[in-house]
């Protein structure tokens, strides 16, 4: 291996390292005692959702991008579907308990590729179902988890609200994000010993705040094998020095409001939300940033999908993790498995365009493992 290599893998060892510390951080000791990382876990049966609860209004009811996803027309498709409902204990506490919602077809005895789903802000697994259906219908076993504070780990609309604004008074939780983060790593644990799926062909992809999931999680666990997030990845620190962090705090104004009254600013500034960040998700605006942790999920396979003109995620910002990643991936020889898509003239909004590209990538990098 040459040094350059090298280099590159051990600093992406440090960061995961570093990342996986702050996370050990606001775990409990029991939590580190009674959970640790990389243990078989507590598996409970769940009964599907009838009701799931979305913290917005009005509650959205079709995505045409979703029912885009390409999918096998099977005769009798919803009889020949497995579908399963269950819950991991990921830590101690009403959050350490996961909810997963796992469609695969019946009748196959191979291990097949998996892919994890995230929903965006306010959703919830169920969402996702016209995802989950369509890769179940190609052969893939498709799954899905309720983010912290969300579907079932919400009691009413405002629950993801009141956690952020906790947690920048209590620095206790870590619920954007990196709370999540935590039970992705749990989850790969959980797929890696099952029976009907390949332990080295999982794939991870998101949308929005899922898209952000997806891009941590991969960039900490290596078990998430080939990785698209969407709309998620941003230069957090980049969009500081810039001023173009509006776009992002906006999605969650109340966090930052309280945030504001709380430092004694008239309004919402740089330095407010360099604080925010630093608080609620340590790291997240400097070493655990785009430019350090897009790299680090090289060599394996990574689509970056992205709005060009997106405000939440503007494209200028992610000049210099694109350059870094390159970088990575040809160090690798594996330049063929980097991609940048950036979709003209669309914002913040997934795309029928941006499911067919991540379909297209998993499809590629995922089954083409199997030959």
């Amino acid at each position: 291996m040459e040094k350059e290599e090298a280099d590159l893998v051990v600093d992406a060892e440090k960061l995961r390292f570093e990342f996986l510390q702050v996370l050990r951080g606001r775990r409990t000791a029991e939590d580190m005692h009674l959970f640790p990382l990389k243990l078989p876990l507590n598996v409970e049966p769940a009964n599907p959702v009838k009701h799931p609860l979305f913290q917005e209004i009005p509650r959205p009811t079709f995505s045409e991008a979703m029912e885009s996803c390409p999918k096998l027309e099977i005769e009798n498709f919803k009889s020949l579907l497995k579908e399963e409902n269950l819950y991991l204990t990921t830590e101690a506490g009403e959050q350490g308990r996961l909810p997963v919602l796992i469609l695969s077809m019946k009748g196959s005895e191979e291990r097949r590729p998996a892919i994890v789903f995230l929903h965006s802000t306010h959703k919830n697994k169920e969402w996702l179902r016209p995802l989950l259906e369509s890769y179940a219908s190609r052969g893939y076993v498709a799954i899905a988890i309720d983010s912290r504070y969300h579907g079932e780990r919400a009691s009413n609309f405002t629950t993801y609200r009141d956690a952020l604004v906790s947690s920048w008074k209590n620095s206790d939780t870590m619920p954007f994000i990196f709370d999540t983060v935590w039970d992705l790593i749990k989850l790969a644990d959980y797929l890696t010993q099952r029976e009907d799926i390949d332990p080295t062909r999982i794939g991870i992809t998101g949308e929005s705040l899922g898209g952000m999931h997806a891009w941590f999680g991969a960039a900490v666990d290596t078990r998430y094998s080939v990785v698209v997030p969407i709309i998620g990845v941003q230069g957090f620190c980049w969009a500081i020095d810039h001023d173009k962090w509006q776009g992002r705090v906006d999605s969650i104004k109340p966090l930052f409001e309280g945030a504001r009254k709380d430092l004694g600013k008239s309004a919402i500034d740089k330095e407010v939300v360099e604080k925010v960040w630093n608080r609620i998700a340590p790291g997240l605006a400097s070493c655990f940033d785009s430019p350090y942790t897009v790299p680090a999920i090289a060599p394996r396979p990574l689509l970056i999908v992205t709005g060009a003109e997106d405000p939440r995620c503007p494209l200028a910002g992610l000049e210099v993790p694109k350059s870094r990643a390159i970088k990575a991936y040809g160090e690798a020889h594996s330049l063929d498995k980097f991609k940048l898509v950036a979709e003209p003239g669309v914002g913040h909004r997934m795309t029928s365009f941006m499911v067919k590209e991540a379909s297209d990538w998993f499809d590629k990098y995922l089954k083409q493992q199997a030959a």
